[in-house]
């Protein structure tokens, strides 16, 4: 099927989007044509300002207008308690809670060896010295329960085992409602080892 080459290229560009496979692009690009030259116009200015506008936080490496995010320029917030994550989208995962009230830290990713990233390709440089110039009673490793994620966990723990920062891992185990026959065993085994006492 011929299609005309300006909605073509737009199904290109827009299926390069992550979860954007070629029959999602085709109706994104068919609602955009529908839409009034006003909208579709306000829609790339909004793109184009987030390119030139955001920058990386030179402190935590979160997004930010400015050189300073709003969680690290913040006078409220807690500086003794800082949350390692993976990545940005982490970060607002933790914040949509409303419940830490800590800094942040953004790895950039995740150690992976098999992909070629060591330690120098993540932001664990820049921790170890923020950690220096800091100096917090607690550092939360908050990253993915997968193979990758702990070994960047398990590195970090290992960097810092000299010193006497309280050193925690996020709590993992069965999320509220599932079933517990639908877990597998690491679910099951997490769950069991971060218990909590009721009574």
């Amino acid at each position: 099927m011929l299609i005309a080459e300006p909605l073509e290229i737009a199904i290109q560009q827009l299926s390069k989007l992550p979860g954007i496979g070629r029959k999602t692009a085709l109706r994104l690009s068919l609602f955009i044509l529908r839409q009034s030259e006003a909208d579709v116009s306000k829609m790339t200015e909004s793109l184009l300002k987030l390119k030139s506008d955001i920058k990386f936080c030179s402190e935590c490496f979160n997004l930010s207008v400015d050189e300073l995010c709003p969680i690290c320029s913040s006078t409220t917030r807690d500086k003794s308690v800082i949350c390692i994550v993976e990545e940005i989208n982490d970060v607002v995962a933790i914040e949509k809670t409303n419940d830490y009230k800590g800094i942040f830290h953004v790895l950039g990713g995740v150690l992976s060896p098999l992909d070629g990233i060591g330690p120098e390709n993540l932001k664990i440089k820049e921790l170890m010295r923020r950690i220096e110039k800091i100096k917090p009673s607690e550092l939360i490793l908050a990253m993915n329960p997968n193979t990758e994620g702990e070994a960047t966990a398990l590195y970090i723990a290992n960097l810092l085992q000299e010193t006497n920062i309280k050193i925690t891992r996020i709590a993992r185990g069965l999320p509220i409602g599932s079933d517990l026959e639908f877990a597998d065993e690491a679910t099951i085994t997490r769950a069991l080892e971060g218990r909590i006492q009721i009574k």
